[in-house]
């Protein structure tokens, strides 16, 4: 009988496309995924792998089979989750997504302590500003700043992140200041963009009205750190939470534009598969960040 070991290195495979990275995900040696992945195909009499010098498949016959282990593995999971729970002794690793500013500042230095208060959980951390697709890429939460749209995934509203509009001295002094929401459709708006982004929609509250301004511009970004140093730089208008660019309006570096009409705040939220049992993992890191956001993202 295959052992469950062997079938998640199997998995591991399969989604990693290599041994050398499944070894990495698993954390052990690509010398000890081999070994598994050979006592498994040998447990079951099917060659489950093609193996060349550049890349690994999945033979015909395995393709079904690698379905078929990882709903075992998951069903596996849940019921360790739930004895886990009872024996209030949570474990397993958490893998979590997290655009990559917030991440660095927020969330990364929060896990030390989490870890600390439950030392059978691995924290494996995924900083990345591009939309990541929890079921397929296989992460337990993923933490958005956003206005969620329709989903079937879960979500917790950790905080409320106010936006500003903003732009370097020397931008200004070259094109003017706007006025009014709309001026801005007159100027280089430096823009977010990624799949799924609607960053180049600028949403704001005007005489007790919503409206969305479709903002233009030459620049640009996945990244927000790049937007930052391309207004920092006086290349345009950019919209920014507050908390990413308070040290800069403080500084005067940046000029916070249109105060009294503000662009629309969005929330911070952890995002999560709606599963029938939740692992304790994953509930109690989402209780840990709620509690440890409550004074707010400043």
């Amino acid at each position: 009988m295959a052992s469950f070991q062997n079938m998640a290195a199997f998995v591991a495979v399969a989604e990693q496309g290599s041994f050398s990275q499944a070894g990495r995900e698993l954390r052990v040696s690509t010398a000890v995924v081999s070994a598994r992945i050979a006592k498994l195909e040998a447990d079951i009499g099917v060659r489950l792998l093609n193996r060349t010098t550049r890349q690994v498949s999945l033979t015909e016959e395995a393709r079904g089979y690698y379905q078929d282990c990882k709903d075992i593995l998951q069903q596996v999971e849940q019921a360790e989750a739930a004895l886990s729970s009872r024996q209030n002794n949570p474990s397993g690793s958490l893998k979590i997504a997290v655009p990559v500013v917030f991440g660095r500042r927020y969330v990364a230095p929060l896990l030390p302590g989490f870890v600390g208060r439950y030392p059978d959980i691995d924290i494996r951390l995924h900083l990345a500003d591009s939309f990541v697709d929890i079921l397929k890429e296989g992460m337990d939460v993923a933490i958005r700043i956003a206005s969620l749209r329709d989903s079937t995934l879960m979500a917790r509203k950790l905080a409320d992140s106010p936006r500003v509009i903003c732009a370097a001295p020397s931008y200004l002094d070259r094109f003017g200041t706007p006025q009014v929401p709309a001026d801005l459709l007159q100027h280089q708006c430096l823009l977010l963009r990624f799949p799924g982004s609607v960053q180049f929609q600028w949403r704001f509250q005007e005489n007790g009205n919503r409206i969305t301004l479709p903002v233009q511009g030459r620049l640009d970004s996945n990244n927000g750190d790049v937007i930052r140093d391309w207004a920092l730089a006086g290349h345009g208008i950019c919209m920014k939470s507050r908390w990413e660019v308070a040290r800069e309006l403080a500084s005067g570096e940046l000029v916070e534009l249109l105060p009294e009409t503000p662009p629309l705040p969005v929330g911070v939220y952890a995002l999560y598969s709606p599963a029938a049992t939740l692992p304790p993992r994953i509930r109690l890191f989402i209780d840990y960040l709620v509690e440890a956001f409550k004074p707010g993202i400043g």
